[in-house]
């Protein structure tokens, strides 16, 4: 039996015995190492846990043990394998979501107020029809209407991209709070627009679940912009780009997003490819430090 990529098939919800695990009403999976969702089960189930279910969760989230906030940290975790500026191979779900909690949680709360975000694995599991409607529940909890920009990181076929949605609550018809969305990727030769009919369909029935007025017709001709932005150089640095693409642009995001002023900063020279290594090590050693 082939070996599972840690993109579209494994991405899906997981039970341990007869349980559903939830945290909020969200799932827990296989590669969502943050430890608060598992921490928030252990609180909140009464269940015994066999040895052999934490074994899977420690062997399928790598990032779970070295997330865990603790008094001192020893040296071996200090140089985790895990360490995103050290990585041998692409991030997995689980190590994304990690190192995206950490920059969110150090956004001024001014940022913040303007942004929200979907998981990472939410996209993925939408494109599943047997999880449609839940994941679209999730989405109508964040109230994403009432924001003006969503983030929206997406692992599609290996390959990590960021969606995000503008001005998404506004009429369509608005010059200065343009409705559109944005799509960042590190590796236009691979055409990101191929995801295009699943990212349509998908604000579709997001407007659709919320009961806006809004119909498919004036939906799917909201603006699908996709910047030339900085690309990566290997076959491995697309999480890391796009966790450095949403600390940019939540920095620097005007408050009120126009298509007149499109592409705004992101264009090719936006950054430097060595921008992202010194982020990935400041990261690190945020991490380390909180």
């Amino acid at each position: 039996m082939g070996k599972k990529k840690h993109g579209d098939d494994a991405s899906i919800p997981i039970e341990i015995g007869s349980s559903d695990l939830a945290y909020n009403g969200y799932p827990i999976s296989k590669h969502r190492s943050c430890w608060i969702h598992v921490v928030g089960y252990l609180r909140g189930c009464r269940k015994k846990i066999s040895k052999q279910d934490l074994l899977d969760i420690e062997l399928t989230a790598p990032c779970f043990l070295d997330s865990i906030p603790c008094r001192t940290r020893s040296n071996r975790r200090v140089k985790s394998k895990n360490s995103i500026s050290k990585q041998k191979s692409k991030l997995d779900s689980g190590s994304f979501e990690c190192y995206f909690g950490t920059i969110w949680s150090h956004f001024p709360e001014d940022k913040r107020t303007l942004f929200t975000y979907l998981d990472c694995q939410w996209f993925a599991w939408y494109r599943k029809i047997s999880y449609r409607d839940k994941v679209l529940s999730w989405i109508k909890r964040k109230e994403i209407f009432s924001k003006t920009y969503v983030l929206v990181p997406i692992v599609c076929w290996d390959h990590w991209s960021l969606l995000i949605f503008c001005h998404l609550g506004e009429s369509l018809q608005s010059k200065t709070r343009t409705p559109c969305v944005l799509l960042l990727d590190s590796l236009q030769m691979s055409d990101p627009l191929r995801l295009e009919p699943d990212i349509r369909k998908f604000m579709f029935d997001i407007y659709k679940a919320e009961g806006r007025p809004e119909n498919k017709q004036m939906i799917y001709k909201i603006p699908l912009l996709v910047p030339k932005v900085p690309q990566q150089r290997n076959g491995k640095e697309c999480g890391n780009f796009v966790l450095y693409y949403i600390k940019l642009f939540v920095e620097s995001a005007p408050e009120n997003f126009s298509i007149e002023g499109y592409p705004y900063f992101m264009e090719k020279d936006w950054f430097h490819a060595e921008a992202v290594e010194r982020f990935c090590e400041r990261l690190d050693s945020t991490r380390k430090k909180d």
